[in-house]
């Protein structure tokens, strides 16, 4: 009975936590400006990115990594945290910057060939003077697969 108990008290438990493991989270420097980025590389991760959270820390963000340079795009559906997004372009550099509303279906695309997405809380590279043609150094440092 014990042995039952245990097991099915450890198999709630991992299926409560299976799905909710936080993302690797790696820091990067924009302008002298430090942010720590969760990493979205899978197509689950990019497909659910910031969805559902409720709040994002102050120079946190999620940074999308795509397999191929392209004329990517975003939405915010069933996010609830308002976001800027910074396209960048394999080099570091950012092509554009949109600021997105939340629980909405609006478009927000790449104004050119990017390698990445980076996701903040609206308002933080303006706020700090950051714009198209600035560098997002630590992108070397992340992980290839």
């Amino acid at each position: 009975m014990k042995v039952k108990r245990f097991l099915a008290t450890t198999l709630f438990l991992w299926s409560a936590t299976a799905n909710a493991d936080p993302l690797l989270t790696y820091p990067l420097t924009v302008k002298g400006h430090a942010l720590r980025a969760e990493l979205a590389r899978t197509e689950e991760e990019k497909r659910t990115g910031l969805m559902y959270r409720k709040q994002l820390a102050a120079n946190g963000g999620m940074l999308f990594v795509y397999e191929r340079e392209g004329v990517w795009a975003m939405w915010m559906k069933n996010t609830y945290v308002p976001l800027s997004v910074a396209f960048i372009d394999r080099n570091g550099i950012i092509v554009n910057i949109e600021d997105m509303e939340p629980l909405t279906e609006d478009s927000h695309q790449a104004r050119g060939p990017v390698r990445y997405a980076l996701e903040v809380n609206r308002g933080w590279f303006e706020r700090r003077g950051i714009g198209p043609g600035d560098r997002v150094e630590g992108l070397t440092r992340l992980p290839r697969e």
